[in-house]
């Protein structure tokens, strides 16, 4: 680094830091969300749109990505800064997260410059909305096994089937989308096409999903006879799974590209310290409990361990004996540690745990217990647990498959 990028980054990190300082909305009057899987009312849709379309315009979102796009044309080191300002001041969360984090960075990666230029500037400034259409009600984590047809009319796709699971499907305007062209290939992976599906076309209808919580954020989508037309057809037809293998990179952090901000907002151990000092057990602060200041010593020991494994990952020497080690292990590690750490949260607040947010018995208004019940979709979205753990045994470890 020069010292002249060094001064201008410097400048640039020190004007990301006032402007979330003296921007960051505090109490909007509504409960926020903590992740983009939670946005289940008009209100919370409207109000994280705005504030995405306001960060983007003041530069802090997409800072890395082409100016030609909508980007800033910067290098990643400054969307790292505006990404820093935006947590320090504990500001929302990005809304458009698959638009954002997946299709964003495929389209830069894969996609053809007539759709680049047709919809990453949508995507930064929430105009557009993506959700993805991977999941389906009777398969399961059988990705490869998606039986949503999208038979070939002419110059149009005609799509028949469902897909579940569906984030912000109801607000969506596009999405990306794994269909079977051809039931008959050899074997299923190869009849299956990837498309950029548009969601407003006739036969397209969403039905929203109770959560856990009680809140929304998931829909079916029901696709009966809706046209789309072939251009939406992404890399080949039959090409589908190599583009949503791509795709999955992107969702499960494997590779790098996404446009800054953050989409799940988690605690992190030193949150859960201050608890364990608020929080009562035997007519005592939690912390004083060795059992629990034992565990509390772990989860921090945990969290930087998790942290300083994001920056080895940027150095290939340190990495030299299983390079894809750390990038795919990422998302089974992290999101199976926020959901201990909620878990843990839940134990230091006792009986209070059980009071949902809303309650006057709850602690701090249900937020524990609201962080644990949201962190398991985390551990299902972009591949369960299980099937984390399977790519790890197989692809890291090069264990046989059973």
């Amino acid at each position: 680094m020069t010292d002249a990028h060094q001064k201008e980054l410097a400048e640039f990190a020190a004007d990301a830091d006032a402007w979330f300082a003296a921007n960051t909305p505090r109490d909007p009057g509504f409960m926020l969300p903590l992740t983009f899987m939670e946005v289940g009312t008009d209100q919370q849709f409207e109000f994280l749109r705005d504030w995405q379309r306001k960060v983007w315009e003041a530069g802090y979102l997409g800072a890395a990505w082409p100016e030609d796009y909508g980007g800033g044309g910067l290098r990643q080191d400054f969307q790292d800064a505006a990404t820093a300002a935006m947590k320090k001041h504990d500001a929302p969360i990005m809304l458009n997260a698959i638009g954002l984090n997946w299709t964003g960075p495929l389209l830069l990666d894969m996609g053809t410059e007539e759709d680049r230029k047709k919809y990453i500037k949508g995507i930064l400034s929430a105009e557009d909305i993506w959700c993805q259409g991977f999941s389906e009600p009777e398969n399961g984590s059988d990705l490869g096994n998606a039986q949503l047809k999208a038979e070939r009319d002419g110059d149009e796709y005609v799509l028949n089937g469902s897909k579940t699971w569906t984030t912000q499907g109801n607000y969506a305007k596009y999405m990306i989308l794994l269909a079977r062209t051809d039931p008959d290939a050899p074997n299923k992976y190869a009849g299956l096409s990837f498309f950029l599906a548009p969601m407003t076309v006739p036969g397209v209808e969403t039905q929203p999903i109770r959560k856990l919580t009680g809140e929304f954020g998931f829909t079916q989508t029901f696709f009966t006879d809706a046209r789309i037309p072939v251009s939406c057809l992404m890399g080949e037809e039959g090409q589908g799974w190599l583009v949503a293998m791509r795709t999955l990179e992107y969702e499960r952090g494997a590779r790098k590209g996404q446009a800054g901000g953050y989409v799940m907002t988690s605690f992190d151990a030193f949150q859960i310290v201050d608890l364990a000092k608020r929080a009562m057990r035997a007519g005592a602060p939690a912390i004083d409990d060795p059992v629990m200041c034992d565990r509390l010593v772990e989860f921090v020991i945990e969290a930087q361990g998790l942290k300083l494994n994001n920056e080895r990952g940027r150095f290939a020497p340190l990495n030299q004996d299983r390079p894809m080690g750390l990038p795919l292990s990422n998302k089974l590690a992290w999101t199976e540690f926020v959901r201990r750490l909620n878990e843990f949260a839940m134990t230091l607040t006792g009986a209070a745990g059980g009071y949902y947010v809303g309650d006057e018995n709850a602690f701090d208004d249900g937020l524990w217990t609201r962080g644990y019940l949201n962190a398991f979709s985390a551990t299902i979205g972009g591949g369960t647990s299980q099937i984390q753990r399977n790519i790890v045994a197989e692809h890291v470890l090069g264990l046989p498959k059973k």
